[in-house]
């Protein structure tokens, strides 16, 4: 079991950066891949990006690749999405997963593959 809390949200303008941070309870964070997910209202669920378990393989949605980073802590049990040159089409509720599985096809953000999700965090980007 574990528990994950976002932070970080808020309310930005375009072309400004933001860093989400996702903290996770339980002492096995490290053998989990972790995806940020984000929501917009009206709108699917759909994947921004995710890493596994030790850093070393990374996926982005086409969207965000070039402007957002996904990176982790393990010693912190935090993973963290950089979001630069924000965009009014990136604002959304953005949620962080945990996932068992480390394939790449759950690196690709199959939402079946998470485990566990956090509450979320809203990002709002105004033009």
């Amino acid at each position: 079991q574990v528990q994950l809390v976002e932070s970080g949200g808020g309310l930005v303008q375009d072309g400004d950066s933001l860093r989400l941070s996702c903290a996770a309870s339980g002492r096995t964070f490290s053998i989990y891949a972790m995806g940020w997910f984000r929501q917009a209202p009206g709108k699917a669920r759909e994947f921004v990006a995710a890493i596994n378990w030790n850093g070393a393989s990374t996926n982005y949605a086409d969207s965000v690749k070039g402007r957002f980073t996904i990176s982790r802590d393990n010693a912190k049990n935090t993973v963290y999405l950089q979001m630069n040159g924000l965009k009014p089409e990136d604002t959304a509720v953005y949620y962080c997963a945990a996932s068992y599985d480390n394939t790449w096809r759950c690196l690709r953000g199959a939402p079946n593959c998470y485990n566990y999700w956090g509450q979320g965090t809203q990002v709002t980007v105004s033009s």
